[in-house]
């Protein structure tokens, strides 16, 4: 007992004491801060201080703030169309409609109402002011970087916070934290996480009402975006990292959430169909398996050097001679294979990590045909969620290393870390420029892959809404020629014939334009309403007597279509009748806002009818 008690005393003595000196050499040595074990520098988050936590997640909301400040900036562009011509989103009573009648928002061929419901919250706060709907992109973009920290943490991987903080500002992930339409994948992956952080405290406390909330959870993520259908596999992997093998209970609790997942994920499906979405098919095995591998490889190269994002990627070469692609194929497998065999000395984390990196980006990778395959094989929006895998592999991997830093280089870690999240930070401001507006939009991508055919047709088409005709014709010229080298993609060609008409009529070539428009009609007739063509161009030669005949005949039919009220407003406005074209074009406005070229065209009307007055 006295031994103890001496034992104790003598602890409590050196408790009291002054620290030791260091090793030979450093006793003059500045105190520097080193990467704690969240990856935060620890002299900054101490495990101690009460206030840690809240710095920490403050400095990520700064990284983001700072980082993702161009999007306050930004416009709508592409698929953004799709959301602000949805009824349902308009309409004071349409979340029935985005629930229960979905296809009555006519270009959207997915299920997602989650989705749909923030757009249609957001339109009676703000109706369609751009800023309102990419500051809540980026606070839920914040939301999810937030709750990837805690998750990290919770299970205990090295250098969560820095982990964190390269998600937040990667520039990868600013397609769907900027892009409004791209929204659907900050939802899926917020609710994805809270599923999981749920699912967690089941299994560690035997809570049913935790498994309730992770199952409702799951259900959401889904019904934002179907990607998140991998999840049940990714329980899979954090069993088989946690304690290297699955038991029967395990698969027992993950089982409803696979019977879930695969009842939402077969609606969507239908509902697809239903819409009758065109998917290039017609690749082979083979070639899907090429395809796999590369886009993985592609994924990862971004995520490590991630220059050069553009929105369309040219499709790659998936010959069966493409040594490329097999050696893509090889790479995959041995880095999987030797990452197994060398789990006892590394550990099975980084095996779990690229396991869900490859999983979640599984349903997107060609194995199974996807619409987006038309305009390129990846975008950096499918792997928001998965990167989450890499970046905790990479970083950990930083943050084990700096633990075994000489004292010297010690001091090292800090700023290393500084300078790569700045490095990411300038990146993703960068990028995040581009969703100005359509015309930066698009020349961005065009400049970055000059082969995105369908990226030039639509720049035409926003060229000629800002009326700049000489470069809106330059723009589908381009956009012709490389469709010819696609000449089964019908709707593509259809479109850039309408393109290519609407420029031959704004220059006056009325002939041109007409033949055009008859290709267009052509190629796919349903797409394009001949009617509504033929009066545009009778309107454009001098008839608009019977161009209004024919107008008035289409908004009988379609009393809702702006573009119909839009042709009648302009036969009118060409007749005279200026009170009555106002009256149209107004109408055009409350069906569809923010079109530019009937605003334009309104102006212009009352313009000649207050001059009239005086």
């Amino acid at each position: 007992m006295a031994k103890r008690r001496n034992a104790r005393k003598r602890i409590k003595k050196a408790a009291l004491e002054p620290p030791a000196p260091g090793l030979p050499g450093q006793e003059d040595a500045p105190a520097s801060p080193s990467l704690g074990a969240d990856g935060f520098p620890s002299a900054y988050l101490s495990a101690a201080s009460p206030h840690a936590g809240a710095l920490a997640a403050l400095a990520l909301g700064l990284l983001v703030a700072v980082c993702f400040f161009p999007a306050t900036e930004a416009g709508f562009v592409w698929d953004d169309e799709i959301f602000k011509e949805a009824k349902p989103v308009q309409d004071p009573f349409g979340l029935w409609q985005i629930w229960f009648s979905p296809n009555v928002i006519e270009r959207e061929a997915h299920y997602w109402p989650v989705l749909y419901t923030t757009f249609w919250l957001e339109h009676k706060l703000w109706a369609f002011q751009p800023l309102g709907y990419h500051l809540v992109s980026l606070l839920l973009h914040l939301a999810v970087t937030l709750l990837l920290w805690r998750l990290l943490r919770r299970i205990e991987v090295p250098g969560a916070w820095l982990a964190a903080a390269v998600f937040a500002v990667h520039p990868v992930h600013v397609e769907s934290a900027v892009w409004v339409i791209g929204r659907k994948d900050l939802l899926a992956s917020l609710f994805y996480l809270g599923c999981v952080m749920a699912y967690l405290r089941f299994i560690e406390h035997g809570r049913w009402g935790r498994y309730a909330l992770a199952l409702g959870l799951f259900a959401l993520s889904l019904l934002s975006k179907a990607i998140a259908m991998t999840l049940p596999v990714t329980l899979f992997i954090y069993h088989w990292w946690k304690r290297g093998r699955v038991t029967a209970r395990d698969g027992l609790c993950i089982a409803p959430f696979a019977l879930l997942g695969l009842g939402i994920v077969t609606a969507d499906w239908f509902y697809s169909k239903l819409k009758d979405v065109t998917i290039i098919a017609g690749y082979s095995l083979w070639e899907r398996l090429l395809m796999a591998a590369q886009s993985l490889w592609f994924y990862a190269g971004k995520l490590v050097w991630p220059t050069d994002l553009a929105v369309i990627y040219p499709h790659w070469d998936l010959s069966p001679g493409n040594l490329l692609g097999w050696a893509a194929v090889g790479a995959g497998v041995a880095v999987v294979a030797g990452l197994w065999f060398a789990r006892h000395r590394v550990g099975r984390g980084p095996l779990a990590g690229v396991l869900f990196f490859a999983v979640t980006l599984s349903p997107v990778l060609g194995f199974v045909s996807f619409g987006y395959m038309r305009y390129s094989f990846v975008a950096d929006r499918y792997q928001y969620l998965a990167s989450a895998g890499i970046i905790a592999v990479l970083v950990g991997a930083m943050a084990c290393g700096a633990r075994h830093l000489p004292g010297k280089w010690r001091p090292g870690a800090p700023v290393a870390a500084a300078v790569l999240l700045a490095t990411l930070g300038v990146l993703a401001w960068q990028q995040a420029g581009i969703y100005r507006d359509n015309i930066t939009f698009y020349r961005h991508i065009v400049s970055v892959n000059p082969n995105a055919g369908h990226a030039y047709s639509n720049l035409g088409l926003a060229y000629q809404q800002e009326e700049r005709h000489e470069e809106a014709l330059a723009a589908c010229r381009i956009a012709h020629r490389q469709a010819q080298e696609h000449p089964t993609d019908k709707s593509w060609n259809s479109w850039i014939h309408l393109c290519l008409g609407r420029s031959s009529v704004w220059q006056g070539r009325l002939k041109e334009a007409e033949e055009h428009y008859r290709r267009a009609v052509e190629l796919q007739p349903v797409a394009v309403n001949l009617a509504f063509l033929a009066a545009f161009l009778v309107n454009e030669q001098g008839r608009s007597g019977d161009a209004l005949e024919i107008f008035q005949r289409l908004v009988r039919m379609k009393p809702r279509n702006p573009d119909y009220h839009s042709g009648k407003a302009a036969a009118l406005a060409n007749l005279g009748r200026l009170d009555e074209a106002l009256s149209s074009y107004d109408r055009s406005l409350e069906l569809a806002p923010q079109q530019e070229h009937v605003e334009i065209n309104r102006a212009r009307v009352l313009r000649d009818l207050e001059n009239r007055r005086q």
